[in-house]
């Protein structure tokens, strides 16, 4: 059994929180009376799952705290108790530290108090054990199973729970009572209990079981035959009201409620799409007035492009009027810079040779950038010229050979990109990109060809998906790219979930608001792994019609971009070739400097007109500029408004044409509708009100569940009528009514009267053959117990076996004695006035640690209140050494009145403190502990 090491109170009566130490063999409570020295003994055994002293409860210790939690916690020592049994004592609860920590949480639940357990390893406090699950906690029962199993058995529990003052007078019982208290700790009571009760409850009934038996087996045999003939009259009477029941109320009924089940969902959901039409009359409303708007501002497009057109032949004519009279007085001036530039050379022959070099090479790279561009015009122009006539994009060169080789095999098949157009085309940036890696995703069309494709696109190399798995693009999710797509084939399912699963957004920040994989107009994807642009040049569009015009306006662009840089070229190469001649010139004897002093005077008439005809011609640049970017903007909202003209007119034709179909329909259901509902106004009028209740309804529902299962159990009914065997007579019934009760009153009570023989019969068996040899065991093992302790004692102490025999007297008159033999002096017994008060006391301790000791679970530990009262110094001796020499841990009590001789055995004394009147919480209580004794080598 396990010691224990320390215990800890938390609002424990009137103790706010202390902890003590109880690891020592002996501890001694002091105190005054009231002080509390009981309170913590009945804190222990509130611990250990016992009951209190004194008819006292933990649930008064808790009120008196005034708290809403009480804790209770004890450290207790698991190491093996003996070297012979190296299990802990803790072992069958899986602990396997050297300490355990027991905790009891007493805590207020609706006004009344509920303790709960918990056990766990190692030394834990109490904050830390409150953050504990509440799976980990146990009730009482559990709770005392689990320390039973750490040793502290049901003997030693109730030794634990003796009341005070009973410990120090055991001796004086008298040899039935000590047998009887002996019988108690050890169980043993119960048992001969039971067996009193046994043989009481066989001696009444054994006598009145057989002529019960013999009567009612007669009276049997006679109600067999009657309830066979009764069961088959009431089962054909049944039958026959419920084929009437079927035939007359069932099946009308159910047949009714199903057609006006059938006509009331039929009217909601002519409802429904009667309020889908008014929201389709709406949104056909809503189109025309859009298509007016759009009709208004396709005519005011072209107006304005008529007057920007005209704007920007006026604007082309006043900037080449402005550029043709800054030409020649740029060029005059430019050649004053070139003459200078050769005047400052033209006396140095290295320094001009040096120029003719320089010259020269500039000559050279500005021609081999004119080739260079001129070919990416040509090849621009190319590009454009391969776009005329065409509707759709040209494929990349490895298309054609991987579309070759599938017709020559018979497969049908189309492309990803013949298939899909834009049908918005705001957001036709974000549908290239997506599907820039998917254009030549071949599809098939049929999926017993896949194992001949694919070893087509092997051969082909094509790195291009073959797919067969594929689906219709169905109705597309609102704001998704799907809806934003026109697909006119199947396409790979793969495809469809991706398109379907992006989200269109306005913006980023909208984007990372939502959520999810979503994509902006200009082509900004977020998916799974992060974002990144997909956006695609308008020269690389592939998707539809408009994709021509996109590209077709990217190489228009291109080209008239290289155009203009070939002109800037070749104005840069005329100038150079000039510079050059100018040079050779020079080197030839020409002056630059004489050329500069002859035209001096149309050189600086050139400087001052420069100015302010470069400033008209750079108003006249500017107003063209301004009016070729107003004139391509409304040209693309103009063509933006003509397809959307379009798409609105298609649309509204489209709605037009539903509505009038769903009209009609709408029409002729209404009619068919009300003679339905006319139909069961009249049905119902002929049934009677209670049949058609909503209860009555729901009743027949749950036991037919509809009109064919109901008409399936008439037919089922009619054929037993007809086919079966039936009793006929009704007087059946009242013959096998009489007789009923007659025989269920006899099998009554002989059924009772059996059951309280057989149970008083086992009862009185299993004591007969167990109890006996019980008895003697325990009583023998109290007397081993006692002669140990009395030899620990210094005490010669023996008991004497009772006579125990299998006989009521026998038992009732039997006693235990027994015998001690302090000093040589002769024996004494239990309390024959022979002994003096020390050795009365003594004789005690022995006789109630005889109850708890338990050789297989060594240790444990005992509360004894006041062992040393009126003890002298010799007697208090005798008991101090009776205590240390046995191996159990002692909790005493005892007032601060006594001899000091009583913590003589102590090694650790706690002194309690009565609480100060008008405080809330009593003193901390004072704790002692015996230094420990230093070897003599040391």
């Amino acid at each position: 059994m396990f010691h224990l090491q320390s215990l800890e109170l938390l609002h424990w009566d009137y103790c706010q929180r202390v902890s003590l130490p109880l690891d020592g063999a002996i501890i001694t409570i002091a105190g005054p009376n009231g002080s509390g020295k009981t309170t913590l003994l009945d804190a222990l055994r509130t611990l250990l799952g016992l009951e209190c002293s004194g008819g006292r409860t933990y649930k008064t210790y808790a009120r008196h705290a005034n708290a809403e939690t009480a804790w209770l916690r004890a450290v207790v020592d698991n190491r093996p108790r003996s070297r012979q049994n190296s299990s802990r004592p803790f072992a069958s609860s899986l602990l396997y530290a050297d300490q355990v920590t027991l905790a009891c949480r007493i805590e207020r639940q609706g006004g009344d108090w509920v303790r709960r357990y918990l056990i766990s390893d190692g030394v834990h406090e109490i904050e830390e054990l409150a953050t504990r699950s509440e799976r980990d906690w146990l009730g009482v029962e559990a709770w005392r199973k689990r320390l039973e199993a750490a040793g502290l058995t049901r003997a030693i529990g109730r030794v634990l729970a003796l009341e005070q003052g009973q410990t120090d007078r055991l001796c004086e019982l008298s040899p039935k009572e000590l047998l009887r208290l002996v019988f108690e700790v050890f169980g043993d009571q119960e048992v001969l209990d039971r067996y009193e009760q046994a043989r009481s409850h066989q001696q009444q009934l054994t006598q009145e079981v057989d002529k019960a038996a013999q009567e009612l087996a007669h009276t049997q045999a006679q109600l067999s035959d009657l309830a066979n003939r009764v069961t088959s009259y009431r089962l054909r009477e049944a039958k026959i009201k419920e084929r009437e029941r079927l035939a007359t109320e069932v099946l009308p009924v159910m047949r009714w409620r199903e057609a006006r089940d059938k006509t009331t969902l039929d009217a909601r959901e002519l409802h429904r799409q009667r309020l889908f039409a008014a929201a389709d009359a709406r949104a056909l409303t809503d189109q025309r007035a859009a298509l007016l708007g759009l009709f208004a501002a396709q005519e005011a497009a072209k107006a304005r492009l008529v007057a920007l057109e005209t704007d920007k032949r006026e604007a082309r004519a006043a900037f080449d009027t402005a550029r043709e009279a800054e030409r020649p007085v740029e060029l005059l001036a430019k050649r004053e810079d070139e003459l200078r530039a050769l005047a400052d050379v033209e006396s140095d022959a290295a320094a001009l040779a040096a120029r003719t070099q320089a010259l020269a090479a500039e000559q050279a790279r500005l021609r081999g950038d004119y080739t260079r561009i001129s070919d990416k015009a040509d090849r621009a122009q190319a590009q454009l010229a391969e776009l005329a006539g065409k509707k759709l994009p040209p494929a990349p060169p490895e298309v054609a050979p991987m579309k070759r080789a599938l017709d020559e095999a018979g497969i049908a098949h189309h492309f990803v990109a013949d298939c899909i157009d834009i049908a918005d085309e705001a957001w036709r940036a974000a549908a290239e990109g997506l599907l820039r890696p998917s254009r030549w995703v071949v599809v098939l069309k049929a999926r017993s060809d896949e194992g001949r494709a694919f070893d087509i696109a092997a051969r082909q190399r094509y790195r291009h998906y073959v797919v067969s798995d594929t689906a219709a693009a169905g109705a597309a999710p609102a704001g998704s790219v799907l809806a934003a797509l026109k697909v006119t084939a199947p396409l790979p399912s793969w495809l469809l979930r991706q398109l379907g699963g992006i989200r269109c957004v306005a913006s980023t920040e909208e984007g990372s608001r939502v959520g999810g994989e979503w994509i902006t107009a200009d082509a900004y994807y977020r998916d799974g792994r992060g974002g990144r642009s997909v956006f695609v040049e308008p020269r690389d569009h592939q998707f539809g019609a408009n994709a021509i015009a996109s590209r077709r306006a990217s190489l228009e662009a291109e080209v008239t971009r290289l155009d203009g840089e070939l002109t800037r070229i070749a104005k840069a190469q005329s100038e150079v070739e000039r510079q050059l001649k100018d040079a050779q010139r020079a080197a030839q004897g020409h002056k630059a400097a004489q050329e500069l002093s002859e035209r001096a005077q149309d050189f600086a008439e050139a400087r001052a007109r420069l100015p302010a005809l470069k400033q008209a011609r750079a108003e006249a640049s500017t107003r063209m500029t301004t009016l070729d970017g107003e004139h391509d903007r409304v040209l693309r909202d103009a063509t933006r408004n003509e397809q959307a003209y379009e798409a609105a007119q298609l649309r509204l034709r489209d709605g037009e044409k539903a509505a009038a179909e769903r009209a009609r329909d709408h029409a002729a259901r209404r009619t068919a509708l009300k003679a339905a509902s006319a139909e069961s106004r009249s049905q119902r009028e002929r049934f009677p009100a209670s049949w058609i209740t909503p209860a009555a309804l729901a009743a027949l529902n749950e036991e037919f569940e509809n009109a064919h299962q109901a008409g399936i159990r008439a037919r089922h009914v009619e054929q037993e009528l007809e086919t079966g065997v039936w009793e006929t007579d009704a007087s059946v019934i009242d013959r096998h009514a009489r007789m009923s009760a007659q025989v269920h009153e006899q099998e009554a009570q002989l059924s009772d009267r059996r059951a309280s023989n057989e149970m008083a019969r086992i009862a009185a068996f299993n004591a007969r053959e167990r109890y006996i040899d019980v008895l003697r065991a325990t009583v023998r093992r109290y007397k081993k117990n006692v002669a140990e302790l009395g030899e620990l004692a210094g005490v010669a102490a023996e008991a004497q076996v009772p006579h125990l025999d299998n006989d009521d007297t026998v038992l009732a008159q039997a006693g235990l004695h027994v015998k001690f033999n302090f000093d040589g002096k002769g024996e004494v017994g239990l309390n024959d006035g022979e002994a003096s008060g020390g050795q009365q006391v003594l004789k005690s301790l022995i006789l109630l640690v005889g109850l708890m000791k338990d050789d297989e679970s060594a240790g444990g530990f005992v509360f004894i209140d006041e062992p040393f009262a009126h003890l002298d110094v010799r007697n208090i001796q005798l008991v101090g050494h009776f205590l240390r020499s046995t191996r159990a841990q002692y909790l005493l009590t005892t007032p601060i009145t006594h001899n000091v001789e009583v913590f003589e055995p102590s090694e650790i004394t706690l002194v309690t403190s009565k609480k100060p009147r008008g405080e809330r919480w009593a003193p901390p209580i004072a704790v002692l502990a015996r230094r420990a004794e230093k070897s003599e080598y040391a």
